[in-house]
């Protein structure tokens, strides 16, 4: 017998009352008068509230608000709705009747509700999902390029040369300040965008990452498809933007320079790259208590790689970064096809190594330690 109980029938009368601590009846508390209050947590102890609960759980007379909802309709009560169905004889063989909309009867509301229904399937659809991820990294792609190419612009005034149109020490000639002006251009650029748009895309703006990406699974092949187009469409979008936009000569393509060789030219590209795509694994594919600064240390890790690549590569690091400015300027040259072996390449290294030491488990490198991570 519970509590409740008890306060109804008066049996406190032959013991001690614990809510009064004489020998008296009493009255239950006013909480305890209807019987929602009472599953609703107005009990003395938990284990009133336990028994409480298994009891109405199992009263075969309880309903719920759909299950009440659901034996009504069994049994033809059709509640308000602008949506009618058949009756049986007009019903398909499996039962379910054709939906017939009145239309004159529905409110301003319910009409703006049906007028949405086309679109719920396509709401709910993988088609939805990739649009928004390609729209969010075409923008993100192309508000990153967009202010380290005019970043790039600003420093390169007043160059040696810009009939080259290059970024490359090569054509601008060796100075500490351009080569800080540019690799902080690119570095704040990308870890501020990074910050704005890995919640719609993942803001990866670059094809070696999304490679990467793919290749530990982290994303399907469908979505990186959408995302290479939308990278491209950026890179180009914000080279044009920054060309037509600034007065001055649009020299941020890359090309090699500080006497470095075409092999020296894929393999500082390709290590400049493994870093960036490492970094990126370990900051935010890796889920942590660190991983909502991961657009900080992604934008550091591109910032040190820019500091070494700009006198000898331009430091691209990105395929899409190298592309939209040939395709602006109409210019390909020879050496072109490093800023894709050479970030791939970098990609596939980081690629390995992460698999190798997730295989290792490094998790567990640290336990003695006890890091929380």
């Amino acid at each position: 017998m519970r509590d409740y109980e008890r306060n109804w029938r008066g049996d406190y009368r032959t013991g001690l009352d614990r809510y009064t601590s004489r020998r008296s009846a009493r009255p239950p508390p006013a909480i305890f008068n209807n019987r929602r209050n009472m599953m609703m947590g107005g009990h003395d102890s938990d284990d009133d509230m336990y028994h409480e609960e298994m009891r109405f759980s199992k009263d075969p007379f309880y309903e719920s608000p759909r299950t009440r909802r659901m034996a009504d309709e069994e049994m033809g009560y059709q509640y308000p709705t602008p949506i009618r169905r058949e009756t049986s004889s007009q019903q398909n063989s499996f039962g379910t009747g054709l939906a017939r909309l009145d239309w004159n009867n529905l409110s301003p509301r319910e009409k703006r509700e049906v007028m949405r229904l086309p679109l719920t399937e396509w709401m709910n659809s993988d088609v939805k999902n990739h649009f928004v991820a390609s729209l969010g990294e075409f923008v993100g792609t192309l508000m990153f390029l967009f202010f380290a190419f005019a970043g790039t612009e600003v420093a390169n005034i007043g160059s040696q040369s810009n009939s080259d149109n290059t970024t490359t020490g090569e054509a601008t000639g060796f100075s500490v300040a351009t080569l800080l002006y540019i690799s902080l251009s690119f570095g704040f650029s990308l870890m501020v965008n990074v910050w704005i748009f890995f919640r719609i895309s993942g803001g990866l703006f670059n094809p070696a990452v999304t490679l990467g990406m793919v290749l530990t699974r982290a994303i399907s092949i469908a979505r990186a498809i959408c995302l290479l187009i939308a990278q491209m469409a950026g890179a180009i979008a914000a080279s044009a933007i920054v060309r037509y936009l600034f007065p001055e000569s649009f020299n941020v393509r890359t090309t090699l320079g500080g006497g470095a060789s075409t092999v020296q030219g894929v393999f500082i590209e390709a290590i400049l790259t493994s870093e960036l795509v490492f970094t990126i694994f370990m900051l935010a594919k890796e889920k942590h208590r660190a991983t909502f600064i991961a657009p900080v240390g992604i934008g550091l890790a591109l910032f040190i790689s820019e500091l070494v690549g700009v006198q000898f590569t331009g430091g691209s690091l990105n395929p899409a970064r190298s592309f939209g400015p040939c395709v602006i300027t109409g210019t390909f040259d020879a050496e072109h096809w490093i800023y894709w072996v050479g970030p791939f390449v970098g990609s596939l290294i980081a690629v390995c190594f992460y698999r190798f030491i997730k295989t290792l488990e490094y998790e567990a490198s640290l336990s003695p330690l006890k890091y929380n991570t």
